[in-house]
């Protein structure tokens, strides 16, 4: 009898956690919300051709969410009852991550057709997609039914999220911690060929590379930085003046940034660490010679790989009613 109690409660056990540890699912709101996919897609497609960098800023704010604690939406939160408003927002990185009231209005439209059913962190993954394919770039799937985190730390972030100075061990080692490789580093990196950066994220490179005032980084090609002290970041002070991150074609998602990363054109350090290992910048050039479709469905495999960093499902976590706030 106590054997089988103990086995009963084996079972019980296993079955709880398995809940716990439910996994990711195509169309995982195919009974609860059928709707809400193509809510969220037809919002993409009416609003991102207004404001085409709302692609790259989702996209960015998807990176830095699955980074820190998994993709569970812990970027979004305003405030929670264990650490006030230290959030995650306020950490370095966050500071100009833009696009919350996008996220916004599209939880507003999905809840107002199923209360408290999608998860912002399902909806902050399906956004950046959609929002993607709406600039013409690639597809990737985006299997749901992630859940959204209680707790949002800014030191976590400021550890978590590579910095844009991150040398090629650091990006490794963070993208390891992740369970991302370093053709996924590669490949995430090439979101970079849209959307555009402020100075403060590079000015070093240019006016204090090795800590002393009016060093320059030597593995940056010298009329190109020389083009970016005269035309846009005047001073290391600047912290407003926007520069695209593909010059040209930064609005496009193609492989002009790879092809910029091996003229030694990168914008970041962390672009230019991707040319100082041999297997790295192999990849990048075997990128450059292949066709766009390659590119295209190698980072959809990354984008979806990283869309399952530590997610939480089952019945970890909550669905939140409103995004920035954890529910009462």
């Amino acid at each position: 009898m106590a054997s089988f109690s103990y086995l009963m409660g084996v079972l019980v056990l296993c079955v709880i956690i398995g809940y716990a540890n439910a996994q990711l699912e195509l169309n995982f709101y195919a009974k609860s919300c059928p709707k809400a996919e193509k809510i969220i897609k037809d919002f993409v497609e009416q609003q991102v051709p207004k404001a085409p960098n709302t692609a790259a800023a989702i996209l960015r704010m998807h990176f830095h969410d699955c980074f820190v604690r998994g993709c569970d939406g812990s970027v979004l939160l305003n405030f929670t009852s264990t650490n006030g408003n230290q959030t995650e927002k306020l950490a370095n990185p966050n500071l100009t991550v833009r696009g919350f009231s996008f996220i916004d209005a599209v939880k507003r439209l999905v809840e107002a057709e199923c209360p408290e059913v999608v998860s912002c962190a399902d909806i902050v993954a399906l956004v950046a997609r959609d929002a993607v394919v709406a600039t013409g770039g690639p597809f990737w799937n985006v299997p749901t039914g992630r859940r959204d985190g209680t707790i949002s730390n800014v030191s976590e972030a400021n550890a978590d999220i590579p910095a844009p100075t991150s040398n090629f061990t650091r990006l490794q080692q963070s993208f390891a911690k992740k369970g991302l490789d370093l053709n996924d580093l590669v490949l995430l990196s090439g979101a970079h060929t849209i959307g555009v950066s402020r100075c403060s994220s590079f000015t070093e490179r240019l006016y204090n590379f090795t800590g002393v005032l009016g060093t320059q980084d030597p593995s940056l090609d010298s009329e190109y930085a020389d083009n970016l002290k005269s035309r846009k970041c005047r001073s290391i002070n600047d912290n407003t003046t926007i520069v695209e991150m593909d010059p040209g074609s930064f609005k496009t998602f193609d492989l002009s940034y790879f092809k910029l990363l091996l003229k030694r054109r990168g914008l970041f350090q962390s672009d230019a660490a991707l040319t100082t290992r041999t297997s790295t910048k192999s990849f990048i050039e075997q990128l450059v010679d292949g066709p766009i479709k390659e590119f295209f469905d190698e980072f959809g495999k990354s984008m979806e790989k990283m869309g399952r960093v530590e997610v939480k499902t089952g019945s970890a976590g909550e669905i939140r009613k409103h995004c920035a706030f954890v529910n009462n």
